[in-house]
């Protein structure tokens, strides 16, 4: 119990640094009534991580270059594609309920889990992170310590994106203006990330 309350420390610390997740979850806040649907899919992101960590795979792609190469390239791409997306038309509070449908909460989903799923940089802080504070010699399975790891990680993802979310919609909802050059910049965030990646993995 210990290592877990120091892991939810740690990790709670590097939620709280801004990156892709929050850029979403921003762009979700001003463009939509509800962040649960762009949440939800950040969080289903991580608990596929989990999983991938718990069942050992991650393992073998971070020694595999090709592997990690191909999917450092595609979360790259998908994150350029996602910050030109938003630069092109950045979101804006919605007058009414904002909501489109329930199409739109599965699209919505989808490129949530693809943001934190995708991104090589979250596999490889799972790989590294989670094993150091899990023991082989504890009395419940090592696959199950890392699975309660990642759902502590997971759940700090939930409070703190959803309190971006609803915060940038209830802030930034009166200033259409400010809104619009927040969602930009939140564009740029992504697709600098994005850039970021492809560099230090293709150069």
């Amino acid at each position: 119990m210990a290592a877990i309350g120091a892991f939810w420390a740690v990790s709670f610390l590097l939620v709280l640094v801004p990156g892709a997740d929050w850029a979403y979850a921003i762009t979700a806040g001003l463009r939509h009534r509800s962040v649960l649907p762009a949440v939800g899919g950040l969080l289903s992101g991580y608990v596929l991580l989990t999983a991938v960590v718990a069942a050992g795979l991650a393992t073998a792609v971070a020694g595999s270059p090709t592997v990690l190469t191909a999917l450092t390239a595609a979360g790259a791409a998908y994150l350029i594609w996602l910050g030109a997306t938003t630069l092109a038309r950045p979101a804006a509070p919605r007058a009414g309920d904002g909501d489109e449908g329930t199409g739109s909460w599965v699209g919505r989903a989808a490129r949530g889990a693809g943001i934190s799923g995708l991104n090589p940089k979250a596999l490889l802080l799972f790989l590294a992170l989670l094993p150091q504070f899990a023991a082989r010699g504890a009395d419940w399975p090592f696959a199950a310590q890392i699975v309660a790891l990642g759902l502590v990680h997971t759940a700090n993802c939930a409070v703190v994106y959803t309190g971006v979310g609803t915060t940038a919609r209830r802030v930034l909802g009166a200033r259409p203006t400010v809104a619009t050059a927040v969602s930009r910049l939140s564009g740029a965030a992504m697709i600098l990330v994005g850039a970021l990646l492809l560099v230090e993995r293709l150069v």
